[in-house]
């Protein structure tokens, strides 16, 4: 009897209704933004926007009702998919489709919709690494040093040919994306700590290394950079130490966007009251500073307090689930939503270098908007199906 109790409670209120109404509160400022923008873009981003905020519902009740069970079983075809598509974009096939942006081989344009590869990978990614550590696990119970040492062979094997494929776009952005989620699902691996410690000294010193090295030698890694096709992003690091540096590029869409942020003040100029023309990708990249001038500290402040609601109702999620793979795939999403906000907000105030990414479900974007509500729709999925019981966890 108590057996069917717990069984049958295990169903019970498994909707997580706080998730839904922040991912809703999210879209409305979202649209609302684009719209007041509507009259400085000359576009109708903002009715675009709704179109992909359905389209991903729709896709999200589908994906509610999948049991990620069933995904894990594909996660290779899916992880092969999204390789094959980074793949065709380096040889830019097929002609015509394969589509070049801000010199950047990252789109696929269909006409009626442009695909970015980079972005779907992300969620691929963390489904297909959150399945080879599970079956590593399998394969190996007994704790080891080397076992952990060839589960982190493993994830490198897997990780490397869409972050090469990515840098080589070239995509600085979504590269450094995919590193924040392979990191995060490496610290939840189950990996000794004693390794992790090693792996992070590593990349301190090489991180240190390369930054003495900048300040050193600015002109012979620049060189390097430009000869090797990493122009962007010298330019881009260039920008973020001396903004003043130059008035064209980075540096010019920086001093706009800082511009535009500070006059905002305590509680901003009001419905589009926009006094800071011409910033570059303000529907996109930049579209926080459309929220700061207009709604100023306040507005911008209320904004950074619904993702960081958001961040923590995954994390619940996370901590909640009984199975590794609902675990494992939740750390892949805090990483991934946690960088991106981190890092475009960063980048918008000259905290962090800019890097090009959009800002999660409030900048304008199909490939972009789908991508986190995919995602969110993974996070129903595993707090919908994960079994909670009325005598305690076990």
């Amino acid at each position: 009897m108590i057996q069917s109790m717990q069984e049958s409670s295990s169903h019970v209120k498994k909707i997580d209704y706080m998730l839904i109404f922040i991912v809703i509160l999210l879209g409305i400022v979202s649209v609302f933004t684009l719209y007041t923008l509507m009259p400085y873009l000359g576009e109708n981003y903002y009715f675009r926007q709704i179109t992909w905020y359905i389209g991903g519902a729709i896709m999200i009740g589908v994906i509610m009702f999948i049991d990620y069970d069933r995904i894990l079983q594909i996660s290779w075809f899916i992880y092969g998919f999204g390789v094959l598509l980074l793949v065709m974009l380096y040889f830019h096939f097929p002609p015509g489709i394969a589509h070049n942006a801000n010199n950047a081989w990252s789109w696929f344009d269909f006409g009626f919709f442009m695909l970015q590869p980079a972005e779907i990978m992300k969620v691929f990614l963390i489904i297909h690494l959150a399945h080879i550590v599970i079956a590593h696990k399998e394969k190996f119970e007994q704790a080891s040093v080397l076992r952990d040492l060839w589960l982190l062979v493993k994830i490198a094997l897997l990780s490397l040919p869409p972050m090469i494929l990515i840098a080589l776009q070239p995509d600085l952005g979504s590269f450094l994306v995919l590193v924040a989620i392979v990191l995060c699902m490496i610290l939840v691996s189950g990996i000794q700590w004693k390794v992790l410690l090693t792996l992070c000294i590593t990349a301190v010193v090489a991180i240190g290394a390369f930054v003495f090295l900048y300040i050193s030698f600015p002109e012979e890694i620049g060189q390097f950079a430009d000869d090797y096709g990493f122009d962007h992003v010298e330019s881009r690091f260039s920008a973020w130490l001396d903004p003043d540096s130059n008035t064209q590029g980075d540096s010019y869409q920086l001093n706009l966007t800082m511009r535009a942020i500070g006059s905002g003040q305590l509680s901003g100029k009001g419905l589009s009251e926009l006094e800071v023309p011409g910033i570059p990708e303000r529907q996109t990249d930049m579209v926080f500073s459309a929220i700061a001038e207009q709604f100023g500290f306040i507005g911008s402040s209320l904004l950074i307090l619904l993702f960081f609601m958001l961040i923590y109702r995954l994390i619940q999620i996370g901590l909640q689930s009984t199975d590794p793979f609902g675990s494992l795939v939740m750390a892949g999403m805090i990483g991934m939503f946690t960088y991106q906000i981190f890092q475009n907000v960063g980048m918008s105030i000259n905290l962090l270098p800019i890097t090009g990414l959009p800002l999660p479900f409030i900048s304008y974007g199909g490939s972009s908007t789908l991508t986190y509500l995919l995602a969110i729709g993974l996070a129903l999925n595993i707090y919908y199906r994960t079994k909670t019981y009325m005598f305690g966890s076990d």
